[in-house]
Order: structure tokens, then sequence, then C-alpha cells
């Protein structure tokens, strides 16, 4: 308990908002590369997504790369990119790392999205005389909008994880005080970059969460279904003729 309170003292201190690494600083760096990687990620994976969705072909390709870039170790990745680009091209090198984490719950959110609609709705939208691009934009993409934001959500909070490494090659973030805590056994500190790592995911999770539900078309929104016995339909078929 002594840990947390020193944790947190060391958050509040004064200390904390001056100089090149202050907590803002520090903290706009990781919300900076994650965005940015996030971004780059989804003008990628996100069209390719929608092409298998839409298409049908392609998935066993999808899935192979997903598997893929999940297996690949990302410090390993970074320091292997930091490496083969140069020292002067560790920002590029930190962001291919982060932008490769990102791909596979976006791409797998976006085909899902899509692939998830039951058929007999775009028989339906087809049947009203709608071409194929309207029934991509009208029908397809609002359904599957909620899991790709749900790939939006899984994909971010694996790089908001992740850039906490980006100060292992200087680039700063939320895990420079992790970083440079271990070596001093400053526990304090590590602790408290740790807690501030854990509260923006918790953050990004939940605006993200809010972002899914609201996403989801209200003609679609079912309530939870209730268990209604024999009789009491009976019952309500007898009221509703008197």
């Amino acid at each position: 308990m002594n840990l947390f309170a020193d944790a947190f003292a060391w958050l509040f201190s004064p200390e904390r908002l001056e100089g090149q690494y202050a907590l803002p600083v520090l903290l706009g760096q990781h919300i900076f590369y994650t965005v940015i990687s996030v971004l780059i990620a989804a003008a990628i994976a996100v069209p390719i997504g929608w092409l298998i969705g839409h298409t049908g072909r392609g998935r066993e390709f999808a899935v192979a790369v997903s598997g893929a870039a999940r297996a690949v170790p990302s410090f390993g990745l970074m320091v292997l990119l930091v490496l083969l680009l140069g020292v002067l091209r560790v920002p590029e090198a930190a962001t291919i790392t982060f932008v490769l984490l990102a791909i596979p719950s976006l791409l797998a959110g976006a085909y899902t999205g899509l692939e998830a609609i039951d058929r007999r709705t775009i028989d339906a939208a087809r049947a009203t005389g709608m071409t194929q691009w309207q029934v991509f934009w009208k029908v397809e993409v609002p359904l599957g909008m909620p899991l790709l934001i749900g790939g939006l959500r899984a994909a971010t909070l694996q790089v908001i994880a992740t850039v906490t490494i980006a100060a292992y090659v200087n680039l700063g973030g939320l895990g420079w005080p992790i970083i440079q805590g271990i070596p001093l056994r400053r526990f304090d500190q590590v602790l408290g970059g740790a807690i501030l790592v854990a509260v923006l995911a918790l953050i990004a999770d939940l605006l993200l969460a809010l972002a899914q539900r609201m996403a989801v078309p209200p003609g679609i929104r079912v309530a939870k279904p209730t268990t209604t016995s024999p009789r009491a339909l009976r019952r309500a078929a007898s009221t509703a003729s008197a």
C-alpha cells in the first residue's frame, strides 16, 4: 500500500510538470504515436477488409496475414527496423511497428462486419433496385460498423500498450518513466508510469465502447429476449381482442 501512495505522490509532484520529460509532454507523445499508427493502419486495413467482406474473396489470405502479424514480436520488430532504417529513422521504424500491430484487428473487424450481415438483407436491398455501390454504402457499411469499431477498439488498446516500448529507442511516451525507473529501482516511478498507461487505455476503451454502441443502427437494437409462458400469451391475446 505504501508503494501505491508513493506512486501517486510521484504522479502529483509539481516536478512532473516541468522539463523535457514532463508528464503532459509524455502523454502527448503517447497519444500522438497511437493516433497516427491507428489511422495509417485503418487506411490500409479497412478498404481491404471491406473488399473481402463485400466480395467474399480473399478471406483465407486475410486470416493468414492477421495470424502472421500477431505472431511477430513487437519489440524485436521495432529494433530490427531501427537497425535497417538507421538511427535517424527511429520514429518511422516505431510507427511501422505499431501500424503492423494494429492492422490485424482492423482487418478482421472490417471483413467480419460485412460477413456477419444476413444475406437476406442484402438480397432485399438489391430487390428494391439498389446498385452494388448503394448496397455497400447504405446497407453493408452501416450494419458492419459496430464490428469495425470493435476491431478499432482492440487495435487501439494494443497500440496504447505497445507504444510503451517506444521509450527503449528514446521516443518518449508514457513508457519513459517505466524504462528509466527500472534500472534506478524507482518503483514508485515505475508504478506511476504503469498507472498512467492503464488509465489512458481504460479511457480509450470506454470511449470506443460507447462509439461501438452508438454505431448499432436504431432499427436493429433489440431488447433482451424474455421468456413468456403460453398462458401469458393467451391472456395477452384475449385482452387485445377485448
